[in-house]
């Protein structure tokens, strides 16, 4: 399968909704329970564009299979930024999280950040998995976090 990864835009926002929502819907894969739509997408990447990234992984024929960005929080330091990343369910393990991590890294380089941390679902295997393939690292835990406990990973850069 050829993936190609570039920044995401406002004409992105749809099919990253359908994606997400797939994944709300699964109930596993995601800290995010409520629906989620084109809006809500273009507005989240609205926000701090001048410390933000966004990327999507798509097919030859143009459609979206996963999503990734990384952003500010105030509950960081200035030099972390959060990840967060999304594949369509389905599509797992053919390197979509790979090229979007590669582009991502990158990106937050460029930004100027000197770590990317993850804040997974503790029973989110297949997150916890890829981000520790990715190189993060156990950092915290957030025990009462809402939905499910959360582990958080950091990646030095």
């Amino acid at each position: 399968m050829t993936i190609t990864v570039r920044r995401a835009g406002p004409l992105d926002t749809r099919e990253m909704a359908e994606i997400l929502a797939a994944l709300i819907e699964d109930g596993a894969a995601t800290a995010v329970s409520g629906p989620v739509s084109r809006a809500d997408i273009a507005e989240w990447m609205a926000f701090d564009p001048g410390r933000s990234a966004w990327h999507v992984a798509e097919n030859a024929a143009g459609h979206i299979l996963g999503f990734q960005f990384i952003e500010p929080n105030p509950a960081l330091p200035d030099a972390c930024c959060d990840i967060a990343s999304y594949v369509r369910p389905g599509q797992g393990g053919v390197g979509i999280g790979s090229a979007l991590f590669d582009a991502t890294r990158r990106a937050a380089r460029a930004l100027g950040y000197t770590a990317i941390v993850a804040v997974i679902r503790a029973d989110n295997a297949a997150g916890l998995a890829y981000y520790q393939s990715r190189g993060f690292e156990d950092w915290q835990t957030w025990h009462d976090a809402p939905i499910a406990p959360r582990i958080v990973k950091r990646h030095d850069l």
